[in-house]
């Protein structure tokens, strides 16, 4: 009861949206503080804040106990390696992109980007009722490190093009910003990609190093400047529905917190999604009427091209499936769960409003 009344209280404060001070209880621990490297800049929208906000409802509903410092993004590691860095202790915990570690773990493609995959109700719903969660933890034990899935960013854009994309033709030679098995699957249809940390990309888009990018939101890409260089903005975002970030945390470090404190953890991480889920939906509208008033023509892909690319994507997906067990165990498990819940899905499903 102790612990509802706390949750409670930590929920109440985010929906408040303000942080007042408190007078505070007697604390059963001796407080401790914990630094938390952040993987993308403090200042970017949505993506940014959102580290802090967990920590500020660990803080209070642990009463004190756990405190964690939010670093900038860089200030302790490079943010493609700090997976090694929990996963050493070198910093005990971080923010991250799920796919930035596809390399040592495959599944973290899957669940980060899945080409043509799950929405982002569905993707949730299977994380955390579907099984995937204890899959996913299953590829990061070997690495000594606890996942705690914490920011679920809804369907992204297709990306930002120099250029306009008629036909499959013209996104060859293309030279791409694009991370996951986006990437695997357009560089099927003749693209060049590569991953380029978030405070790097739109100096390779002006100085020309890429023709082309993609990131994450309509609110979140403003952020970074793309729509100056780049006048053609492209969706839907195929290649990520819904993706997942996490707090990553060192094993000795999370076996060091009492239950409850774990408890805690997990909990905020749930009301940090909610706020997300609710706050990103909000702010799109007004980033794209933004981005039409400098000059940017929001288009669709032709149907032609988001055939070529879902045909590319089944490719993808069933290679890697064949090369790594979790990938396939958690692929397999995925699918499945769309199937099943479809039904209720298709049922509730009605006519487009009149307009």
């Amino acid at each position: 009861m102790k612990l509802l009344r706390t949750v409670t209280a930590g929920l109440a404060l985010l929906a408040a949206a303000t942080w007042m001070p408190v007078a505070e209880p007697a604390m059963a621990q001796q407080s401790r503080t914990f630094d938390l490297q952040h993987g993308f800049p403090i200042n970017l929208p949505s993506l940014g804040p959102s580290p802090g906000r967990w920590a500020q409802m660990v803080d209070a509903m642990t009463n004190g106990e756990i405190k964690i410092r939010v670093r900038n993004a860089g200030e302790l590691s490079p943010p493609l390696e700090m997976f090694g860095a929990v996963s050493s202790g070198a910093i005990p915990m971080a923010f991250d992109w799920m796919g930035y570690w596809a390399n040592q773990i495959p599944v973290t493609n899957l669940v980060s980007a899945m080409p043509f995959g799950a929405s982002p109700e569905i993707l949730l719903a299977w994380m955390f009722r579907g099984g995937g969660l204890e899959i996913i933890q299953k590829a990061y034990d070997p690495h000594n490190v606890v996942i705690l899935p914490c920011h679920l960013v809804d369907s992204e854009a297709g990306g930002w093009f120099r250029k306009e994309i008629n036909s499959v033709d013209d996104l060859k030679g293309l030279r791409m910003r694009i991370a996951g098995l986006g990437a695997l699957v357009l560089s099927k249809l003749g693209v060049s990609t590569q991953l380029v940390p978030a405070g790097e990309i739109f100096v390779a888009l002006e100085r020309g190093r890429i023709d082309a990018t993609e990131f994450s939101l309509p609110s979140i890409d403003r952020g970074l400047g793309f729509y100056r260089v780049a006048k053609n903005y492209y969706f839907p975002g195929w290649h990520q529905l819904a993706t997942w970030d996490s707090i990553i945390i060192n094993k000795g470090v999370w076996n060091s917190f009492t239950d409850r404190q774990r408890t805690i953890m997990r909990e905020a991480c749930m009301a940090n999604v909610t706020f997300n889920m609710y706050d990103q939906i909000d702010t799109q509208r007004t980033a794209l009427e933004y981005y039409r008033s400098q000059g940017v023509t929001i288009r669709r892909f032709p149907d032609t091209v988001l055939t070529a690319l879902q045909k590319a994507s089944e490719e993808v997906l069933n290679e890697q499936a064949a090369r790594d067990p979790l990938f396939k165990e958690a692929l397999t498990s995925l699918r499945d769960y769309i199937t099943k819940v479809g039904e209720w899905r298709e049922l509730q499903r009605i006519p487009a409003p009149l307009r």
